[in-house]
């Protein structure tokens, strides 16, 4: 047992004969000191009990001690015992967030910190934000991905209060996001995996006003089972809640509930609980109409709202299997532009690299768990383009070809490639050219050019490749990049 303070000693012999009052079911073990000491603890960090004075030696009373259990309790949505039962204990080992709950009910010990107070909303409409430090050791959210949630989440809420939300590049954002680990001199440490995982700054004139922090210690993650992550948009979403004035509630459908609930859906349809809508409107009044979340009449750097691509069905993708190919000692089956990230396909595996020319990790995914669709015993694709005009993205493999809306398969697919009048062989490369709006295929020494528009091979095709200047002899992949070039492939390594 580890060694416990004098003052806590004496709050936890008042506590001590509580454990009696449980229900006599005969199956609950006792309760331990260590297990009484982390339930003090608790509430006094969230609000339900003011710390243990040293100096005056003050202590609470049991029936105080009582009260605040049963605040907690009826805060959480559990039977009002006054005991910390299991079940008591169990909420209190629930991921939260890290600020106070500020209990609602008659009974508590109403701690508020001046800077927690609910009638704090910004004087101004328009608001800037900026990610500020993104996750360190993620392996599936690259820093596009992760803008993308932030802005999904805070369009939550303009879309339906007379808010504006805009990214800036600079220093100067209302909200700074920063991703951070442990004690980081605000006074809310966070404390490793689980436990608190993320809280916000209320509006006010404090130079901390509105920032938001993520532990980087989480495995964050979107659109993947609960057990395989901690959804960064559902937290999002509750934290800037906070950083535009709203408390915790005990409502068990609101958002801002303080425990982690778990994902609530696609960023891109996600609707708040009419709740946590009533409780906006109070702050700042119902929105006239729905539209992006940028300053009018000025410029943003997510002047169009971000894609969102879909991640692993669980972290198990991003483990380096045995057979995982070396980036750095092999060439590419097959490259892509898609949605502005290049994609370098190895194997069953592939590797992201973002706008900035970051590799999202250097650890590869599965093609497969990836794309939703593709046959779980695929060895690898031969080429991947993404299509203009609507955007979805086209794997080839042998005589066979899926298309994509985002990275879920269509109906219908897989479908033979005849459809586009290519050779039986198959293809080893395809790329889109931005002068013309076409699509390239090659096989060995000919080429194809494919009108997307038009769902049909141009005339005239298919012409040597020699015409050409300086492509490989033996072409394994082929793509162009956001500027308009093009890169023909042999051997090309990720170093």
């Amino acid at each position: 047992m580890r060694n416990i303070p004098a003052e806590r000693l004496l709050l936890l012999l008042l506590l001590v004969p509580m454990l009696w009052l449980l229900p006599a079911t005969g199956a609950a073990p006792p309760l331990t000191a260590e297990q009484l000491d982390t339930g003090v603890d608790w509430l006094s960090r969230f609000g339900y009990l003011p710390p243990p004075d040293p100096v005056t030696g003050q202590l609470q009373t049991k029936e105080a001690l009582a009260n605040a259990i049963k605040a907690m309790q009826r805060f959480g949505g559990l039977k009002e015992t006054g005991v910390l039962d299991q079940a008591t204990l169990g909420l209190m080992k629930q991921p939260r967030c890290s600020l106070p709950d500020v209990p609602e009910a008659e009974g508590t010990m109403g701690r508020r910190k001046r800077s927690l107070t609910p009638q704090n909303k910004w004087n101004k409409r328009h608001l800037s934000w900026r990610v500020r430090t993104f996750p360190k050791d993620s392996a599936v959210l690259g820093r596009d991905t992760v803008r993308a949630l932030m802005y999904y989440a805070l369009k939550v809420w303009s879309d339906i209060a007379p808010l504006n939300f805009h990214e800036v590049a600079g220093s100067d954002a209302d909200i700074q996001i920063d991703f951070t680990k442990a004690d980081h001199n605000d006074g809310y440490p966070f404390d490793g995996p689980g436990g608190t995982v993320a809280h916000a700054f209320f509006p006010g004139e404090r130079f901390t006003a509105g920032d938001t922090h993520f532990d980087d210690d989480e495995a964050w993650t979107f659109r993947s089972p609960d057990s395989h992550g901690m959804d960064l948009f559902a937290v999002a979403v509750h934290e800037f809640g906070h950083a535009i004035g709203l408390v915790h509630t005990s409502a068990m459908e609101s958002i801002m509930r303080p425990y982690y609930q778990g994902p609530v859906g696609d960023p891109l349809k996600y609707d708040l609980p009419y709740e946590d809508k009533v409780r906006v409107w109070q702050l700042y009044g119902v929105r006239d109409s729905v539209s992006h979340t940028n300053r009018p009449g000025s410029s943003s750097q997510t002047a169009e709202p971000p894609v969102l691509l879909d991640l692993p069905e669980n972290r198990s993708t991003v483990l380096l299997a045995q057979d995982a190919p070396d980036r750095c000692s092999s060439h590419f089956d097959a490259v892509a532009q898609i949605r502005g990230e290049a994609f370098f396909f190895k194997g069953k595996y592939f590797w992201r690299l973002t706008r900035e020319k970051h590799l999202v990790s250097l650890r590869p995914a599965q093609i497969h768990r990836f794309w939703r669709g593709l046959p779980t015993n695929l060895d690898s694709v031969d080429a991947v383009y993404e299509r203009p005009g609507d955007h979805k993205i086209v794997f080839f493999k042998g005589l066979k070809y899926w298309v994509f809306k985002d990275n879920i398969v269509e109906e219908g697919y897989p479908r033979p490639i005849s459809d586009f009048g290519l050779p039986s062989e198959g293809v080893d490369a395809a790329f889109v050219w931005l002068h013309n709006d076409k699509t390239y295929f090659f096989k060995d020494n000919h080429y194809w050019r494919y009108d997307d528009h038009l769902r049909r091979m141009d005339p005239g095709y298919p012409k040597d490749s020699a015409l050409w200047k300086g492509l490989p002899p033996q072409l394994d992949d082929a793509m162009r990049w956001s500027d308009g070039n093009v890169t023909f492939n042999a051997d090309l390594m990720l170093l």
